[in-house]
């Protein structure tokens, strides 16, 4: 059985694509043609694609929590170690922690009030939706209502 062809315009080629590989490709267009951010924390698990921002609550206390551990009762002590754990972490670590706090800042400055929350161009969220896939296709089926 032949593929389906669809023509998009007169002046562009015709696309002959597998009818299950259009699905998949049309669900693909729809998560990576809008701007997807997922806030979450790490009790709260979600599946989301490749390319999709997760913010994760909870990652600079993880972090902090990691730079923590074991230190001495003495402040002198373990305000030296603490300084030399930054500085084994190098510029990798600085990134992942300024990546962590500025990921809480922008959930904030969003609004989140739940989570897991999956946002869609900074205007349409879904609440309590592990599934980012569908919790985007639940927004363009809205989306799609609206004039």
């Amino acid at each position: 059985m032949p593929a389906p062809v669809f023509k998009a315009s007169p002046r562009l080629p015709t696309i002959s694509i597998a009818p299950g590989l259009w699905a998949v490709l049309f669900m693909f267009t729809q998560t990576a043609a809008a701007d997807v951010l997922v806030v979450t924390d790490s009790h709260h698990p979600v599946q989301a694609s490749v390319g999709v921002r997760v913010i994760e609550l909870d990652l600079p206390a993880r972090i902090e929590a990691k730079i923590a551990t074991d230190l001495p009762n003495d402040p002198d002590k373990a305000t030296t170690l603490v300084r030399q754990r930054l500085r084994d972490g190098g510029d990798a670590l600085q990134r992942r922690i300024g990546h962590a706090y500025q990921g809480v800042a922008d959930a904030w400055g969003l609004g989140i009030a739940k989570i897991p929350a999956v946002v869609v161009d900074r205007r349409y969220v879904v609440y309590g939706e592990p599934d980012v896939s569908r919790a985007v296709a639940r927004i363009n089926a809205y989306r799609s209502t609206q004039p």
